[in-house]
């Protein structure tokens, strides 16, 4: 069935007493999540008049709650909509207002950042999870109260998830998901990962994320296996959780992979339960790879997008060890064109942009019917990024979306910040590109042109993101330059820039 809302309810009618959840040293059986999935939904229904197509906010670390609301919105035909807790309140405060959420889920930690988006959040009402916080009514009470047997009518045709992500003009698109969408992308994932019930998902990776949502913690519950939670990734206790929970699989992003082999308990931790690791996000260096290698433990890749709710080109644990650096074949459920900039299919080992199709891509951009337009064609998704495929069809990614920077497992769009630069009287021109980075793999770098030579200095720049954009994103350094290079049309030649900025140092 490709409705989410009778997922849970099957486990918990056929394995009740099976571990759905851990977190925090507590379990829930499926039984008790089942429960809880019908309580909220019967609370929403009768509290705030939540039905279908409404919009639910979250605002949060992980938690078994945020996935309480995702069952119980596709319950009702309701969206979840998960808001990313790095971003700075105006961001949130754009995200609001283009959306226009029903109510607002938040946690307790964070009431300060609720306070400063301001009305955009006061405008709805506010439920707390966690500890009691004067002003909202909490979740948990509802729920109790609740009792009884859920509201109905969702259905696979509804959207259920309505996840944000920065758009090259520097203004977000939210990615409009349906429970079509995801149940098509657990079926890629239970296929990439031969995931079946006896298997125990470590999710560290935060859930307002596609990639931790939905590469492993969601498929992990339709097959009836078990997660772990953790609130955010660190790396420590990441390590502590597969040497003592014993998980068979995990998620790690590159920067993940370093900071763990950084940890001074690395050397002597215990991996042995890990079947697998997937990784992607990013292009992923090989070198990282080959430590989880070294260590008995696999790594699979994963190639998609938010738009593709993402898992659609993926490689199996067959594939692990002779198909390293490869991003995979197109996924059981998915199909992969390469095509010129005249839409014509490319040949094996030419490059060409990617293009996905699949019942798992997205429905549309929410309220963007141009934005829509542009990456759907045709019925297929335009990623933007571009990649060749060998002789037997083995997708090797060579270029990302023009101009993207992956830090991390984050997306950041010079766009963005090259706004907040253009606002400053003092700045005659500028431009933001990507330099390697050890840790991150990529950081954000600022090249400015003063009007007045000496006029700033690195810090004054630097200074002018504070509480503009979430800290992730930030410049990482600020080169000066007597112009930026450009073309004959005046355009400025980003890969050029790329080159002066790497040649600066730093970082």
């Amino acid at each position: 069935m490709s409705d989410l809302a009778g997922w849970i309810g099957r486990h918990a009618e056929a394995t009740p007493d099976k571990t759905a959840l851990r977190f925090e040293g507590a379990e829930i059986n499926y039984a008790g999540l089942a429960a809880r999935i019908d309580a909220a939904a019967r609370a929403l229904t009768r509290e705030f008049g939540i039905a279908r197509g409404d919009r639910i906010a979250h605002l949060g670390l992980n938690h078994p709650d945020m996935l309480v609301l995702l069952f119980a919105c596709a319950r009702l035909g309701a969206i979840l909509l998960p808001l990313n807790w790095r971003l700075a309140p105006p961001e949130h405060r754009f995200i609001l207002a283009d959306s226009r959420p029903k109510l607002l889920v938040a946690a307790a930690d964070f009431a300060a950042e609720v306070a400063a988006i301001g009305p955009e959040a006061n405008a709805v009402p506010t439920l707390g999870l966690g500890a009691d916080i004067s002003g909202w009514p909490s979740f948990e009470a509802l729920v109790r109260a609740a009792g009884g047997a859920g509201s109905g009518g969702g259905s696979g045709d509804d959207p259920v998830l309505l996840v944000y992500t920065s758009g090259t003009t520097g203004r977000p698109k939210g990615a409009l998901l349906t429970q079509a969408n995801l149940h098509w992308n657990a079926a890629n994932s239970i296929d990439m990962h031969a995931l079946g019930a006896d298997d125990h998902v470590l999710t560290t990776i935060p859930m307002f994320h596609v990639g931790g949502l939905n590469i492993q913690t969601l498929p992990a519950l339709q097959v009836g296996a078990t997660v772990t939670l953790h609130q955010r990734f660190v790396p420590g206790a990441t390590l502590a959780a597969i040497a003592g929970d014993r998980p068979s699989l995990t998620v790690l992003v590159p920067a993940q992979m370093t900071a763990l082999f950084d940890d001074p308990g690395w050397a002597t931790a215990d991996l042995s339960s890990l079947r697998l690791v997937t990784t992607g996000s990013t292009t992923v260096p090989v070198p990282l790879i080959r430590r989880l290698h070294e260590r008995g433990v696999p790594v699979i890749q994963v190639y998609g997008a938010t738009e593709t709710a993402p898992v659609v080109v993926y490689q199996t644990r067959e594939d692990a060890e002779r198909r390293i650096g490869s991003a995979g074949r197109a996924g059981r459920y998915s199909e992969m064109r390469l095509v010129d900039a005249a839409g014509a299919e490319v040949s094996r080992g030419q490059p060409g942009e990617i293009l996905i199709r699949g019942p798992q891509v997205m429905r549309e951009y929410w309220g963007d019917p141009d934005g829509t337009a542009a990456v759907l064609r045709d019925g297929w998704f335009h990623t933007g990024d571009i990649g060749h495929t060998d002789a037997e069809g083995w997708l090797y990614v060579d270029d990302r979306k023009k101009d993207l920077i992956i830090s991390g497992s984050e997306n950041i769009y010079p766009a963005e910040l090259e706004t907040v630069l253009a606002e400053c009287d003092a700045i005659a021109e500028s431009a933001v590109v990507a330099r390697h980075d050890e840790r991150w793999g990529e950081v954000p770098v600022a090249a400015v042109v003063l009007r007045d030579a000496g006029a700033m200095d690195r810090t004054a720049v630097l200074t002018l993101f504070e509480g503009r954009i979430a800290r992730f994103k930030h410049p990482r350094d600020v080169v000066f330059l007597p112009a930026l290079p450009r073309n004959a049309m005046g355009k400025v030649q980003k890969f050029r820039l790329r080159e002066m900025v790497a040649e600066s140092g730093g970082g």
